[in-house]
């Protein structure tokens, strides 16, 4: 069941799984949120003289967080998207729960509903994704991702290091698991971009979308360059590109591609 809230759908479903899941079977859960805010805020007594991304900073739950033993994972603003239908998305945020238990019990808390009036005058859209963290790719023999000092494309202070974040839905309903054409792609540009100086910041599998659009995903990577023309030029390469036509364009249905230089970065593989 779902039930329409000005800013998305919310899955009701998901969020009694999230509510009732067992002790012995919960654990934690990152939240995965891609947001678009409105031109301006929206109040309930009418429109602000404040963005939606103002809004949105008023709305920061972070004493809220800290209290409940959340940490924010991700936090920062989308500086290119490279792929993906509408919206353009203004601004990414991963939270670790504790517990899925603990999110629900969040939305309760009187302090939290004090400040989620201001996320909802500034939000136009948001889908949020509740993950679980899938095995990373066990690396070829002797392909070792080299110190960042060492590549072609060095981190600068023009061109620092940059988060490139995919959310995926596999063409053949993989769910939890990878279809071995993206198996395949994987493969061949970690080929290319292991010596441009690529690290798995974090994989993921979608256990659920708690609010979104109706869409469902199947997961959800982070994957970390020394500079943006570090993954430009893993982007350009002939060997990817080819990789990219016979086996990722097959794997995947729908998907977004976002660059960012994160504000906050406690992802596993950063630094």
């Amino acid at each position: 069941m779902a039930v329409k809230h000005n800013y998305g759908i919310v899955n009701r479903e998901y969020g009694m799984q999230l509510a009732t899941t067992p002790p012995e079977a919960d654990g934690p859960v990152l939240m995965v949120n891609l947001m678009k805010y409105k031109e301006k805020a929206v109040y309930a007594d009418g429109e602000a003289e404040i963005s939606g991304k103002d809004a949105d900073d008023r709305y920061a739950p972070t004493e809220v967080l800290a209290d409940i033993g959340a940490t924010v994972a991700l936090f920062s603003d989308v500086e290119t998207q490279l792929l993906g239908a509408p919206p353009q998305w203004d601004r990414i945020g991963c939270v670790q729960y504790p517990t899925r238990r603990s999110f629900i019990e969040m939305q309760t808390r009187k302090d939290f509903q004090e400040k989620h009036v201001h996320k909802a005058a500034g939000m136009a859209e948001t889908i949020v994704m509740g993950c679980l963290p899938i095995p990373s790719p066990t690396p070829r023999p002797g392909l070792v991702s080299p110190d960042w000092s060492a590549v072609q494309h060095p981190p600068t202070p023009e061109d620092g290091p940059i988060v490139v974040m995919h959310v995926i839905k596999f063409a053949d309903g993989a769910g939890s698991g990878t279809p071995d054409e993206m198996v395949a792609y994987q493969e061949a540009a970690g080929k290319v971009a292991v010596p441009h100086g690529v690290r798995i910041g974090g994989w993921y599998r979608v256990e659920g979308t708690i609010i979104g659009d109706g869409r469902s995903w199947d997961q959800v990577r982070f994957n970390l360059f020394p500079s943006k023309a570090a993954f430009m030029a893993v982007a350009a390469d002939p060997a990817r590109l080819e990789a990219q036509k016979a086996h990722r364009e097959r794997a995947i249905a729908d998907t977004y591609a976002l660059i960012v230089r994160a504000r906050i970065n406690q992802l596993p593989g950063a630094l």
